[in-house]
């Protein structure tokens, strides 16, 4: 699919249905192949949509100084080619990123927003980028040495080579751009100025983004809430996709409800 700017983006979709669609936005070692439990739950009750970034999965390499931001244009691009006006926007670490950044973009399109083991801010945030940048030249070797900390413990084998494989996947130079999209934000205003109805969530032993950093934006938020996810790390949409999914649905029926 063409965005606007003339940037093929990758995308998978599946279901259909009056009620506003949810759409998908994964984190900085992952590309839209993380969210198929996603993707396989929700598609019975509504749309369902799951982006790669500019760079990462079926999406066009990304033009040196691609952005956090230009992460968010090119979703909402693909958000109306698709012809989507409206959404439940969920975001995973950098996919919470990128959802602050559509919500600044583009609020009348953000029926809601998830945001999953993320942050505002991150305290490390430039140390764990300057580590990044190094270890990213081989993707294949930082995957197995980071899996263990991304995944509570013991981690599904199966679950655990998922990871893996995904990561070594991206093309170095996508994964540097969205590191820096992603440990080097700063949008602690743009969060206090998010007026639809917002659910953090994050896995209580995420070493990544701990759950600290969530309970901080939450706070930052107007009128957010905030859920922690028993026996996960910092990804419980895999780890622990039914506690994920049934959080994420009751919330977003919610919302429809009300609206």
């Amino acid at each position: 699919m063409m965005t606007n700017d003339g940037l093929a983006i990758g995308f998978d979709e599946a279901g259909t249905g009056e009620r506003a669609p949810i759409v998908f936005l994964h984190g900085v070692g992952s590309d839209k192949s993380v969210w198929r439990p996603q993707l396989s739950h929700f598609a019975g009750e509504r749309r369902a949509i799951a982006f790669d970034y500019p760079g990462y999965g079926d999406s066009d390499a990304a033009p040196e100084g691609t952005t956090r931001d230009d992460y968010a244009q090119a979703i909402v691009s693909g958000m109306r080619e698709l012809g989507v006006g409206r959404a439940h926007v969920c975001g995973l670490s950098l996919g919470g990123v990128v959802a602050l950044a559509i919500h600044h973009a583009a609020p009348e399109m953000c029926a809601s927003l998830i945001l999953a083991d993320t942050f505002a801010a991150h305290p490390d945030g430039q140390a764990i980028y300057d580590r990044s940048m190094v270890a990213s030249s081989d993707l294949r070797v930082m995957a197995e040495a980071r899996v263990d900390v991304l995944l509570a413990q013991p981690a599904d084998p199966a679950v655990r080579t998922e990871v893996v494989e995904t990561m070594a996947r991206i093309d170095p130079a996508a994964y540097r751009i969205g590191a820096e999209a992603v440990w080097l934000a700063d949008q602690r205003e743009r969060a206090e100025a998010v007026r639809v109805p917002t659910l953090v969530i994050c896995g209580t032993e995420d070493r990544v983004t701990p759950p600290a950093l969530s309970t901080s934006l939450a706070r930052l938020i107007p009128g957010a809430r905030y859920e922690p996810i028993e026996r996960s790390g910092h990804l419980p949409n895999i780890e622990q996709p039914e506690a994920f999914n049934t959080l994420v649905g009751a919330f977003i029926r919610g919302v429809d409800s009300r609206s």
